[in-house]
């Protein structure tokens, strides 16, 4: 992805032939798998700073909290995946 970046901000070539690339479904579903694993540790994350400020440290708080992160997380993958695809 840093490659594709690279070469699509270097020139105007570049950045249609990334374009072309970006078309195929295997480069679909490497951008879906990155961003979907970007989602997951930003809704992870967002949890522990929620957990850092003394909202759910039990244990029934955090087996509710790791049921949230997983759902959210689901919805905003399908999310993703309808927008890239």
């Amino acid at each position: 992805m840093l490659w594709a970046l690279s070469k699509s901000l270097g020139s105007q070539e570049g950045f249609d032939e990334v374009k072309a690339c970006m078309t195929s479904p295997l480069a679909k579903f490497v951008a879906w798998g990155l961003f979907s694993a970007l989602l997951y540790h930003l809704v992870a994350g967002i949890r522990h700073l929620v957990m850092d400020m003394g909202v759910g440290e039990t244990l029934e708080g955090g087996k509710l909290g790791s049921k949230i992160v997983i759902a959210v997380s689901a919805v905003l993958i399908v999310l993703a995946g309808v927008w890239i695809w």
